[in-house]
């Protein structure tokens, strides 16, 4: 009995020894079965990884600053056409070191200012005639003595016959760029202070200072005559 018992045992060790080695044998087929599907799984697949992740951002990000450039171009192309429009309907006119006043040239630039170059050449030609006189701020003789209908100013008639000159320069200016002068108005009439030199005298120190004026002039054709010729029409119909 003792001899079957000792048999069995060894068989049983021997079966259980064979299984394991059986085992062994499988588990490296199936793992190269696994794999051989992870491989095709992923061919198939095709995972995106992080740094494809950041090309695709970076491809989006330049397509959509080109397109933004593209508006800003166009944008910027736009504006260009436009203020070539308007240059084309601007024309100026400016005195350097003008020997007038620099307070009577702030008062003529203010009454010129929003009139026709033709009205106001007329204007100041009364101006240097004494028939009309040009307001003026500050200290005036007689401003609260002045009758009814008459402004408190005087007769600037150096400066009036300097602002004529520029006058008639702004009007050739305008006529040159093909500018309609019955439809034209002054824009822009600036009045500034430049280096006066001395002047040698007897009195006092034997210095004087120069009169010396900065004036630049602007024409620029208005929807206001347009209208007006608009309305014009209309009544004669």
């Amino acid at each position: 009995m003792r001899k079957l018992l000792y048999f069995f045992t060894i068989l049983l060790l021997s079966l259980s020894l064979y299984a394991e080695e059986a085992d062994k044998v499988q588990s490296p087929q199936e793992d190269s079965t696994t794999s051989d599907k992870k491989v095709e799984t992923i061919k198939g697949d095709t995972p995106i990884t992080h740094q494809e992740k950041k090309a695709e951002k970076s491809i989006t990000t330049t397509d959509s600053k080109a397109t933004t450039n593209n508006v800003s171009q166009t944008d910027n192309d736009k504006k260009a056409e436009a203020e070539k429009k308007n240059k084309a309907k601007v024309a100026n006119t400016k005195g350097k070191d003008l020997p007038i006043s620099t307070k009577q040239a702030v008062a003529i630039c203010s009454f010129i200012r929003g009139k026709n170059p033709q009205k106001a050449l007329a204007l100041l030609e009364q101006v240097i005639a004494k028939k009309i006189a040009i307001p003026m701020k500050g200290e005036v003789p007689h401003r609260n003595n002045m009758p009814k209908g008459k402004v408190a100013g005087r007769y600037p008639v150096k400066a009036s016959k300097e602002f004529i000159k520029l006058l008639k320069n702004l009007i050739a200016n305008a006529s040159s760029k093909g500018m309609d002068i019955d439809k034209i108005t002054i824009n822009k009439a600036i009045a500034n202070k430049a280096s006066r030199p001395f002047r040698g005298t007897r009195i006092g120190f034997g210095r004087k200072y120069f009169k010396r004026t900065h004036v630049a002039l602007e024409v620029a054709e208005t929807a206001r005559a347009e209208t007006k010729e608009a309305s014009e029409k209309g009544e004669g119909r």
